[in-house]
């Protein structure tokens, strides 16, 4: 009787049963716009979208990464993998989105810049 009390939780469920334990409600998710912030990021136009998918992902990581810190018994440890992964790969294209999407749109200010002078040499 005492070694069941020991190891069940407060809500009367076991405590670190695998059986019981389910997937962070957006971990795949998070891991898929992750990965796709990186794919966008490398065109000038769809690198903005690159920009979005990575703060769409880092906004829900860090509320998944909330509810797992509050009851880590009840989800895998696969599942806080996966957000932080997502969340590793949504850092990188959003870095990366950014860079691309300043240094396209500076180039392309100074094309249409030297656009007049260009007017001149025939």
């Amino acid at each position: 009787m005492e070694e069941q009390a020991s190891n069940s939780n407060p809500q009367g469920g076991p405590v670190n049963n695998p059986l019981f334990q389910q997937n962070l409600p957006n971990s795949n998710t998070i891991l898929v716009l992750g990965i796709l912030s990186i794919v966008f990021c490398w065109w000038h136009l769809v690198s903005f979208v690159g920009i979005v998918m990575g703060i769409i992902t880092l906004v829900l990581s860090k509320r998944e990464i909330a509810v797992y810190i509050t009851a880590p018994q009840n989800y895998t440890i696969s599942s806080l993998n996966n957000v932080k992964t997502g969340r590793t790969c949504a850092i990188i294209g959003l870095i990366i989105s950014v860079v691309v999407f300043v240094l396209v749109t500076l180039f392309l200010i100074g094309l249409l810049a030297t656009l007049p002078f260009w007017g001149m040499i025939r």
